[in-house]
Protein backbone atom coordinates (compact mmCIF):
# COMPACT_ATOMS: atom_id res chain seq x y z
CA UNK A 1 0.00 0.00 0.00
CA UNK A 2 2.87 2.32 0.85
CA UNK A 3 4.52 1.55 -2.48
CA UNK A 4 1.26 2.33 -4.33
CA UNK A 5 0.97 5.63 -2.47
CA UNK A 6 4.56 6.49 -3.41
CA UNK A 7 3.92 5.67 -7.10
CA UNK A 8 0.63 7.66 -7.07
CA UNK A 9 2.45 10.68 -5.65
CA UNK A 10 5.14 10.43 -8.32
CA UNK A 11 2.44 10.16 -11.04
CA UNK A 12 0.73 13.34 -9.78
CA UNK A 13 4.07 15.15 -9.70
CA UNK A 14 4.75 13.91 -13.24
CA UNK A 15 1.45 15.33 -14.49
CA UNK A 16 2.29 18.65 -12.83
CA UNK A 17 5.73 18.67 -14.52
CA UNK A 18 4.14 18.01 -17.94
CA UNK A 19 1.57 20.78 -17.41
CA UNK A 20 4.36 23.16 -16.36
CA UNK A 21 6.50 22.25 -19.39
CA UNK A 22 3.55 22.74 -21.76
CA UNK A 23 2.57 26.06 -20.22
CA UNK A 24 6.10 27.50 -20.04
CA UNK A 25 6.86 26.43 -23.62
CA UNK A 26 3.62 28.00 -24.90
CA UNK A 27 4.32 31.19 -22.94
CA UNK A 28 7.94 31.42 -24.14
CA UNK A 29 6.98 31.01 -27.78
CA UNK A 30 3.96 33.35 -27.42
CA UNK A 31 6.16 36.23 -26.29
CA UNK A 32 8.87 35.52 -28.89
CA UNK A 33 9.13 38.52 -31.27
CA UNK A 34 7.99 38.01 -34.87
CA UNK A 35 4.81 37.61 -36.88
CA UNK A 36 3.84 33.92 -36.78
CA UNK A 37 1.43 34.33 -39.72
CA UNK A 38 4.26 35.79 -41.79
CA UNK A 39 6.50 32.83 -40.86
CA UNK A 40 3.81 30.33 -41.88
CA UNK A 41 3.51 32.00 -45.29
CA UNK A 42 7.26 31.77 -45.95
CA UNK A 43 8.63 34.95 -44.36
CA UNK A 44 8.97 38.50 -45.64
CA UNK A 45 10.65 37.33 -48.85
CA UNK A 46 7.41 35.60 -49.88
CA UNK A 47 5.59 38.99 -49.84
CA UNK A 48 2.19 37.60 -48.73
CA UNK A 49 -0.89 39.81 -49.17
CA UNK A 50 -2.74 41.35 -46.25
CA UNK A 51 -5.73 39.11 -47.00
CA UNK A 52 -3.57 35.99 -46.83
CA UNK A 53 -2.05 37.08 -43.51
CA UNK A 54 -5.50 37.79 -42.07
CA UNK A 55 -6.76 34.38 -43.21
CA UNK A 56 -3.81 32.57 -41.59
CA UNK A 57 -4.28 34.51 -38.33
CA UNK A 58 -7.94 33.51 -38.29
CA UNK A 59 -7.18 29.84 -39.12
CA UNK A 60 -4.57 29.51 -36.33
CA UNK A 61 -6.46 31.80 -33.85
CA UNK A 62 -3.45 34.12 -33.85
CA UNK A 63 -5.79 37.12 -33.72
CA UNK A 64 -7.38 35.85 -30.49
CA UNK A 65 -6.40 36.83 -26.90
CA UNK A 66 -3.70 34.83 -25.07
CA UNK A 67 -6.19 32.92 -22.90
CA UNK A 68 -8.23 31.76 -25.92
CA UNK A 69 -5.10 30.55 -27.71
CA UNK A 70 -3.85 28.79 -24.56
CA UNK A 71 -7.15 26.99 -23.91
CA UNK A 72 -7.38 25.96 -27.58
CA UNK A 73 -3.80 24.64 -27.48
CA UNK A 74 -4.31 22.82 -24.19
CA UNK A 75 -7.68 21.28 -25.25
CA UNK A 76 -6.08 19.79 -28.35
CA UNK A 77 -3.08 18.68 -26.29
CA UNK A 78 -5.31 16.68 -23.95
CA UNK A 79 -6.70 14.92 -27.03
CA UNK A 80 -3.18 13.97 -28.13
CA UNK A 81 -3.12 16.55 -30.92
CA UNK A 82 0.21 18.41 -31.01
CA UNK A 83 -0.85 20.51 -33.99
CA UNK A 84 0.56 20.86 -37.48
CA UNK A 85 4.05 21.96 -38.47
CA UNK A 86 4.14 25.43 -40.04
CA UNK A 87 7.15 24.56 -42.22
CA UNK A 88 6.69 20.87 -43.01
CA UNK A 89 2.89 21.10 -43.42
CA UNK A 90 2.29 17.78 -41.65
CA UNK A 91 1.12 16.74 -38.15
CA UNK A 92 3.78 17.28 -35.50
CA UNK A 93 3.47 13.67 -34.35
CA UNK A 94 4.32 12.50 -37.88
CA UNK A 95 7.26 14.92 -38.16
CA UNK A 96 8.72 13.72 -34.85
CA UNK A 97 7.89 10.08 -35.59
CA UNK A 98 9.97 10.19 -38.77
CA UNK A 99 13.03 11.29 -36.78
CA UNK A 100 12.67 9.48 -33.48
CA UNK A 101 14.16 6.19 -34.75
CA UNK A 102 17.73 7.45 -35.44
CA UNK A 103 17.75 9.40 -32.16
CA UNK A 104 16.55 6.38 -30.18
CA UNK A 105 19.27 4.20 -31.74
CA UNK A 106 21.94 6.81 -30.96
CA UNK A 107 20.75 7.43 -27.38
CA UNK A 108 20.29 3.71 -26.66
CA UNK A 109 23.74 2.82 -27.98
CA UNK A 110 25.33 5.68 -26.02
CA UNK A 111 23.52 4.63 -22.82
CA UNK A 112 24.72 1.02 -23.14
CA UNK A 113 28.29 2.16 -23.84
CA UNK A 114 28.20 4.54 -20.86
CA UNK A 115 26.87 1.81 -18.56
CA UNK A 116 29.51 -0.73 -19.63
CA UNK A 117 32.39 1.78 -19.35
CA UNK A 118 31.14 3.08 -15.99
CA UNK A 119 30.89 -0.37 -14.40
CA UNK A 120 34.23 -1.49 -15.86
CA UNK A 121 36.09 1.62 -14.67
CA UNK A 122 34.53 1.55 -11.20
CA UNK A 123 35.12 -2.18 -10.63
CA UNK A 124 38.70 -2.09 -11.93
CA UNK A 125 39.83 1.05 -10.07
CA UNK A 126 38.02 0.94 -6.70
CA UNK A 127 40.52 0.55 -3.82
CA UNK A 128 43.45 0.24 -6.23
CA UNK A 129 46.86 1.91 -5.97
CA UNK A 130 46.72 5.71 -5.44
CA UNK A 131 48.59 6.59 -8.66
CA UNK A 132 46.13 4.61 -10.83
CA UNK A 133 43.14 6.09 -9.02
CA UNK A 134 44.56 9.60 -9.42
CA UNK A 135 45.04 9.20 -13.17
CA UNK A 136 41.54 7.77 -13.69
CA UNK A 137 39.98 10.46 -11.45
CA UNK A 138 41.74 13.17 -13.45
CA UNK A 139 40.40 11.75 -16.73
CA UNK A 140 36.89 11.54 -15.23
CA UNK A 141 36.99 15.17 -14.10
CA UNK A 142 38.12 16.30 -17.56
CA UNK A 143 35.35 14.30 -19.26
CA UNK A 144 32.69 15.59 -16.84
CA UNK A 145 33.76 19.21 -17.37
CA UNK A 146 34.17 19.04 -21.16
CA UNK A 147 31.19 19.93 -23.39
CA UNK A 148 30.07 17.14 -25.70
CA UNK A 149 30.86 19.09 -28.88
CA UNK A 150 34.53 19.39 -27.82
CA UNK A 151 34.67 15.64 -27.11
CA UNK A 152 33.12 15.08 -30.54
CA UNK A 153 35.66 17.37 -32.23
CA UNK A 154 38.49 15.53 -30.50
CA UNK A 155 37.21 12.13 -31.63
CA UNK A 156 36.73 13.43 -35.18
CA UNK A 157 40.27 14.80 -35.36
CA UNK A 158 41.89 11.59 -34.03
CA UNK A 159 39.80 8.76 -35.47
CA UNK A 160 38.33 10.29 -38.61
CA UNK A 161 40.65 13.01 -39.96
CA UNK A 162 44.02 11.60 -38.73
CA UNK A 163 43.67 7.81 -38.52
CA UNK A 164 40.78 7.63 -41.03
CA UNK A 165 39.25 4.65 -39.20
CA UNK A 166 35.63 5.84 -39.28
CA UNK A 167 33.67 8.33 -41.44
CA UNK A 168 33.25 11.91 -40.22
CA UNK A 169 29.46 11.77 -40.26
CA UNK A 170 26.23 10.93 -41.99
CA UNK A 171 25.20 7.55 -43.37
CA UNK A 172 23.39 4.57 -41.86
CA UNK A 173 24.71 1.44 -40.24
CA UNK A 174 26.98 0.61 -37.34
CA UNK A 175 30.25 2.29 -38.38
CA UNK A 176 28.90 5.88 -38.73
CA UNK A 177 27.24 5.40 -35.31
CA UNK A 178 30.51 4.74 -33.44
CA UNK A 179 31.82 8.28 -32.97
CA UNK A 180 28.45 9.93 -32.16
CA UNK A 181 27.63 7.19 -29.63
CA UNK A 182 31.05 7.44 -27.93
CA UNK A 183 30.72 11.24 -27.83
CA UNK A 184 27.47 11.01 -25.87
CA UNK A 185 28.71 8.11 -23.74
CA UNK A 186 31.95 9.82 -22.68
CA UNK A 187 29.90 12.86 -21.60
CA UNK A 188 28.19 10.57 -19.07
CA UNK A 189 31.04 8.31 -17.99
CA UNK A 190 33.01 11.06 -16.25
CA UNK A 191 30.24 11.71 -13.71
CA UNK A 192 28.75 8.22 -13.36
CA UNK A 193 32.03 6.38 -12.76
CA UNK A 194 33.06 8.80 -9.98
CA UNK A 195 29.78 8.20 -8.14
CA UNK A 196 29.84 4.44 -8.62
CA UNK A 197 33.50 4.03 -7.60
CA UNK A 198 33.11 6.12 -4.42
CA UNK A 199 30.06 4.08 -3.39
CA UNK A 200 31.81 0.83 -4.32
CA UNK A 201 34.78 1.70 -2.12
CA UNK A 202 32.45 2.29 0.84
CA UNK A 203 30.68 -1.03 0.26
CA UNK A 204 34.00 -2.89 -0.01
CA UNK A 205 34.71 -1.89 3.62
CA UNK A 206 31.49 -3.46 4.94
CA UNK A 207 31.63 -6.59 7.16
CA UNK A 208 29.73 -8.82 4.73
CA UNK A 209 32.44 -8.19 2.12
CA UNK A 210 35.13 -9.20 4.61
CA UNK A 211 33.09 -12.34 5.38
CA UNK A 212 32.88 -13.23 1.69
CA UNK A 213 36.64 -12.82 1.32
CA UNK A 214 37.26 -14.84 4.49
CA UNK A 215 35.35 -17.72 2.86
CA UNK A 216 37.93 -17.77 0.07
CA UNK A 217 36.00 -15.90 -2.63
CA UNK A 218 38.27 -14.13 -5.09
CA UNK A 219 38.42 -10.36 -5.43
CA UNK A 220 36.64 -9.97 -8.78
CA UNK A 221 33.55 -12.09 -7.88
CA UNK A 222 33.33 -10.22 -4.56
CA UNK A 223 33.27 -6.87 -6.36
CA UNK A 224 30.76 -7.93 -9.06
CA UNK A 225 28.45 -10.31 -7.17
CA UNK A 226 28.35 -8.78 -3.67
CA UNK A 227 29.53 -5.17 -3.76
CA UNK A 228 28.19 -3.89 -7.09
CA UNK A 229 24.52 -4.58 -6.27
CA UNK A 230 24.69 -2.41 -3.15
CA UNK A 231 26.83 0.29 -4.76
CA UNK A 232 24.64 0.82 -7.81
CA UNK A 233 21.77 2.62 -5.98
CA UNK A 234 23.20 6.17 -6.19
CA UNK A 235 23.93 5.57 -9.88
CA UNK A 236 20.29 4.55 -10.49
CA UNK A 237 19.12 7.85 -9.02
CA UNK A 238 21.20 9.63 -11.68
CA UNK A 239 19.11 8.17 -14.51
CA UNK A 240 17.27 11.49 -14.83
CA UNK A 241 20.64 13.18 -15.39
CA UNK A 242 21.48 10.49 -17.96
CA UNK A 243 18.25 11.05 -19.90
CA UNK A 244 18.66 14.85 -19.82
CA UNK A 245 22.26 14.52 -21.07
CA UNK A 246 21.25 12.17 -23.87
CA UNK A 247 18.32 14.34 -25.01
CA UNK A 248 20.26 17.60 -24.83
CA UNK A 249 23.44 16.12 -26.23
CA UNK A 250 21.65 14.57 -29.22
CA UNK A 251 20.92 18.06 -30.60
CA UNK A 252 24.65 18.89 -30.64
CA UNK A 253 25.90 15.45 -31.67
CA UNK A 254 23.42 15.02 -34.53
CA UNK A 255 24.39 18.45 -35.86
CA UNK A 256 28.14 17.83 -35.45
CA UNK A 257 28.04 14.45 -37.21
CA UNK A 258 25.35 15.41 -39.77
CA UNK A 259 22.95 12.73 -38.56
CA UNK A 260 19.18 12.60 -38.88
CA UNK A 261 17.17 12.71 -35.67
CA UNK A 262 14.96 14.65 -33.30
CA UNK A 263 17.87 16.88 -32.32
CA UNK A 264 18.37 18.06 -35.89
CA UNK A 265 14.60 18.57 -36.26
CA UNK A 266 14.55 20.62 -33.03
CA UNK A 267 17.42 22.83 -34.20
CA UNK A 268 15.91 23.52 -37.64
CA UNK A 269 12.47 24.16 -36.08
CA UNK A 270 13.88 26.73 -33.66
CA UNK A 271 15.80 28.38 -36.52
CA UNK A 272 12.62 28.56 -38.64
CA UNK A 273 10.35 29.39 -35.66
CA UNK A 274 8.22 26.30 -36.33
CA UNK A 275 6.44 26.67 -33.00
CA UNK A 276 4.22 23.53 -32.96
CA UNK A 277 7.23 21.26 -33.61
CA UNK A 278 9.30 22.96 -30.90
CA UNK A 279 6.47 22.60 -28.39
CA UNK A 280 5.89 18.97 -29.41
CA UNK A 281 9.53 18.00 -28.93
CA UNK A 282 9.70 19.76 -25.55
CA UNK A 283 6.56 17.99 -24.35
CA UNK A 284 7.67 14.55 -25.53
CA UNK A 285 11.11 15.09 -23.95
CA UNK A 286 9.44 16.08 -20.67
CA UNK A 287 7.19 13.00 -20.86
CA UNK A 288 10.21 10.73 -21.39
CA UNK A 289 11.97 12.40 -18.45
CA UNK A 290 8.92 11.87 -16.20
CA UNK A 291 8.46 8.22 -17.21
CA UNK A 292 12.16 7.43 -16.68
CA UNK A 293 12.14 9.02 -13.22
CA UNK A 294 8.99 7.07 -12.32
CA UNK A 295 10.60 3.80 -13.44
CA UNK A 296 13.73 4.71 -11.44
CA UNK A 297 11.61 5.34 -8.34
CA UNK A 298 9.98 1.93 -8.71
CA UNK A 299 13.34 0.20 -9.29
CA UNK A 300 14.84 2.02 -6.33
CA UNK A 301 11.97 0.84 -4.15
CA UNK A 302 12.41 -2.76 -5.29
CA UNK A 303 16.20 -2.76 -4.85
CA UNK A 304 16.12 -1.03 -1.44
CA UNK A 305 12.64 -1.17 0.23
CA UNK A 306 13.93 1.00 3.09
CA UNK A 307 13.34 4.13 0.95
CA UNK A 308 9.56 3.58 1.25
CA UNK A 309 9.59 3.89 5.01
CA UNK A 310 12.25 6.60 5.20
Amino acid sequence: MTILRRISTRLLLGVFVLWGAATLTFLALYITPGDTALIILGGADARPSAEALAQVRADYLLDQPFLVQYLHYFTHLLQGDLGESYRLRMPVTDAIGQQVGPTAVLAGTAAVLALVLTVAIAVLTAQRTPWLRSIISGIEVVLAATPSFIIGFGLLIVFSFTLRLVPAGGGDGLVPLILPAFTLALSLVGSLSQVLRNELEDVLEQPFILTARARGMRDTPVRIIHALRHAVLPTITMSGFVVATLLGGSVIVETLFSRQGVGGLMLSSVYNKDLPVVMGIVLISAAVYVVVNLVVDILYTLVDPRVVTS
